[in-house]
């Protein structure tokens, strides 16, 4: 029984007041949640302050615990780090510094606070929660504070969010500050392969990430390194031999470069030390290669966010302000927090306890168990960095005698080539042959295809573009020729990579299948297209690398508008009809609107608009941002929308537009979608391998498969990757316009329109429900 919706308009938060600090390490994208909170807060009438630097100023209190308005928060978006500050503070870990910041948030009104840190500082805020109602009995025994300033603050409320790069706090996928940081780490990767390259040399890179190996391990998957160190899964005895041997093997092959990343708390089995000194001089010693070190230190805290990052911190912030508003005295503290595509609420303890489990496995080393409570997507990115970093000796591999077609079908989009690679390496581990096909359906038809090796696709993770080749061309017209050299090839299983051609493509197969055997294969798509339109998935790999340029052009083009005022920026983005990229680039981008086809607008609403940006424009915030997809509507056009604004703010504000176009394709890929394709990709392929057994006919020699469910799409589905038939998903999709009927995004629209300041309504049928940290069992169904 489907939940009844329910909205936020009830919820208010007149006479309340709300406190945001953020505390411990800075990360990229605190100013996006911390601007959330503000405007959430104001936007449901509650007063809030900042707490400048962190714990410290709410001990000090004074100048430091100051009301903040609407503007105030403007133009932080996009600024790394936290504008209102953080430090360590020794005076809160004592009662004394606790009491005088109770003492502190009374005099201003405030119970509810909203912690941006580490689980350290999560920690803190929850003792001084459990100790609130003694230190005001204290308060009020020393004379400094009434009896009714305590009974009237008789509880305080905290919701925390965790800020860290290190992704190191159990309950939660991604921590505020972990995308930006790989952003960072890749940056800095792709420019040291290049010079690595001319010079054959060595690589030892040092991550941050304290005791936890995320950020290495991720980056390692994302670069396609030669071996990685991380505290929680250390090297197997006799590591320096076997490294040694494996980074000889890849020059053998003619590989000029090897890199090695290594998180800074690695340790081996007996927990001492592993430093990148140690490695550097063990490589040259052994094998005399011309070896590097570089340490990337504090330049991974730096930067802009992301945009993952700050759609992350803006959703987080507003689930935060609606925790606070349905906390009451029995509420225990709790974080938002993000499971697969997810906002979900978990008990701050809890997840500080799991967090502190992982550390006792490690101290005791039971590495194993340390990798398990790390979380299901730790853990599927170790097995899936082992399966594609290490080839396996010939002898070794199982004899599967069935050959795998990999095609790449569509638009071109980042994070392709990762996926082939991903695809190619787990084949080959599978015992499959493995078959490359250029250009798509059409170059399957003119017999573009030839047999690929795991040294073929060794550098594909961070190349934009499809080196495979990719055409939009659907199968039908090609049907003869293409049973021909899947005939000619015994190409017994196809895995596609592609958008929503690929889509299609797959379903006019598996209609053809009567008339064709040949067709009669098991067939599996993965999703690759900057739209983000193919139904059965709420993500495909190259929308975030398209994102992630919307949103720094978008900072570009406002920091223009800064030195002029009074300026407005019409953007045109690109997606088909689907407004995905257009809708999270607002949020991302702190635009003030962002017309889509899915929502429907006539001329009242582009009037309304631009009385919105004249008001704001009587405000310190003088600059515009409006974006607006290609197809969201036939008659107003990016031109006329121009032209509308550029006349009726005549005198008020200027106009000028800018279309995006084929920039949004092109770029390496983000770390995101080099990640989230080799995970997609290497499941695609195991899911191929099942399928073969299953569907192999022992008495004729062949493969044979003609139900619906061997034809399928792997996509993420809120919180896990799934196989749907693609037969399944015809009944969800809008064949006219390419879109999913049913799409997850719309729900966070009123999100951008709440942080630009509309009146509307807010959906949080998903929000309030406290949940409970899981504990991983052994073999536990991977997530992404």
């Amino acid at each position: 029984m489907a939940q009844p919706q329910k909205f936020f308009e009830n919820l208010s938060g007149a006479g309340k007041a709300i406190g945001v600090l953020t505390s411990g390490g800075d990360a990229q994208g605190m100013n996006a949640a911390v601007r959330a909170v503000v405007r959430m807060g104001i936007y449901v009438e509650a007063k809030v302050y900042f707490v400048h630097e962190g714990y410290q100023g709410m001990v000090d209190g004074g100048d430091n615990i100051i009301e903040v308005s609407w503007e105030s928060v403007s133009s932080i978006l996009q600024v790394g780090g936290t504008v209102i500050g953080s430090a360590r503070c020794k005076a809160f870990r004592s009662r004394e510094g606790r009491l005088q910041a109770a003492y502190n948030l009374i005099q201003k009104g405030i119970t509810n606070l909203c912690v941006i840190g580490g689980d350290g500082s999560l920690t803190g805020a929850n003792l001084f929660r459990e100790e609130w109602s003694g230190l005001l009995e204290e308060l009020v025994k020393n004379g400094k504070i009434a009896p009714a300033a305590a009974k009237e603050h008789s509880h305080l409320n905290i919701v925390g969010m965790v800020g860290s790069i290190d992704n190191d706090f159990c309950g939660t996928d991604m921590t505020i500050g972990t995308d930006s940081a790989l952003h960072r780490i890749i940056e800095v990767v792709d420019a040291i392969m290049t010079t690595a390259q001319s010079h054959q040399r060595t690589f030892v890179l040092e991550v941050m990430g304290r005791h936890c190996g995320y950020l290495a391990l991720v980056s390692a998957l994302a670069c396609g390194a030669d071996w990685v160190f991380i505290p929680e899964s250390p090297p197997e005895e006799d590591w320096e031999n076997n490294m040694c041997v494996k980074l000889s093997e890849n020059r053998a092959r003619k590989k000029r470069l090897n890199i090695i990343i290594v998180s800074e708390g690695a340790i081996d089995r007996q927990n001492n030390p592993i430093t990148s000194e140690k490695i550097k001089d063990l490589v040259v010693s052994r094998l005399g290669f011309d070896t590097r070190v570089t340490i990337l230190g504090h330049v991974q805290r730096g930067g802009t966010p992301s945009a993952f990052d700050r759609i992350l911190a803006s959703r987080m912030g507003v689930e935060c302000v609606l925790a606070l508003l349905e906390a009451t005295a029995e509420t225990p503290a709790c974080v938002v927090s993000l499971c697969g595509n997810q906002a979900v609420r978990l008990p701050l303890m809890e997840c500080v306890q799991m967090t502190q489990e992982v550390q006792k496995a490690m101290d005791e080393r039971r590495f194993e168990d340390a990798v398990r409570l790390r979380g299901r997507s730790f853990e599927n990115n170790l097995n899936t960095y082992k399966l594609l970093s290490h080839k396996k000796n010939i002898s070794e591999l199982p004899k599967s005698n069935f050959n795998v077609a990999v095609l790449n079908v569509g638009a071109p989009a980042a994070g392709m080539n990762g996926a082939v690679r991903s695809a190619v390496r787990v084949g080959i581990t599978e015992g499959h042959k493995m078959f490359a096909v250029n250009d798509g359906f059409e170059g399957f038809a003119k017999g573009q295809i030839k047999e690929i090796r795991w040294g073929d696709v060794g550098g594909w993770t961070g190349q934009g573009g499809s080196i495979l080749g990719t055409k939009r061309t659907l199968p039908a017209k090609y049907f003869d020729q293409i049973a021909e050299q899947i005939r000619a090839n015994s190409i017994n299983a196809l895995l596609v990579i592609g958008g929503f051609e690929a889509y299609l493509g797959l379903m006019e197969l598996t209609v053809a299948r009567g008339k064709y055997d040949e067709f009669c294969i098991p067939m599996v798509m993965v999703p690759a297209t900057v739209s983000n339109n193919v139904p059965g998935s709420d993500f495909s790999i190259g929308a975030d690398t398209a994102l992630n340029t919307i949103t720094d052009t978008c900072d570009r083009i406002k920091q223009s508008a800064s030195g002029t005022k009074r300026r407005v920026f019409i953007i045109e983005t690109m997606g088909g009809y689907c407004g995905y990229l257009s809708n999270m680039g607002g949020l991302a981008a702190g635009a003030d609107a962002a017309y889509i086809f899915e929502e429907q607008f006539d001329i009242r609403e582009l009037q309304a608009n631009v009385e919105h940006l004249t008001e704001k424009m009587k405000t310190s915030i003088q600059r515009g941002l409006v974006l607006r997809n290609e197809n969201s509507n036939e008659n107003y056009t990016t031109d006329f929308i121009y032209q509308l604004y550029s006349e009726e703010g005549k005198g008020v504000f200027d106009c000028r537009k800018n279309v995006l176009g084929h920039m949004q394709q092109g770029g390496a890929p983000s770390p995101f979608d080099r990640n989230f394709g080799t995970k997609i990709s290497a499941k695609a392929v195991q899911w191929i391998s099942r399928k073969l057994k299953e569907t192999y006919r022992k008495d004729e020699g062949r493969i044979f498969a003609n139900t619906d469910d061997s034809v399928c799409l792997l996509g993420m589905r809120r919180r896990a990757l799934v196989f749907q038939p693609v037969m399944q998903l015809r009944d969800e999709t809008d064949f006219k316009h390419r879109i999913p009927k049913e799409q997850w995004w719309l729900k966070l629209r009123p999100l951008m329109k709440i942080l630009a300041k509309y009146k509307t309504s807010y959906d949080i049928s998903d929000a309030g429900q406290l949940e409970h940290v899981r504990v991983p069992r052994p073999k536990e169904s991977e997530a992404i």
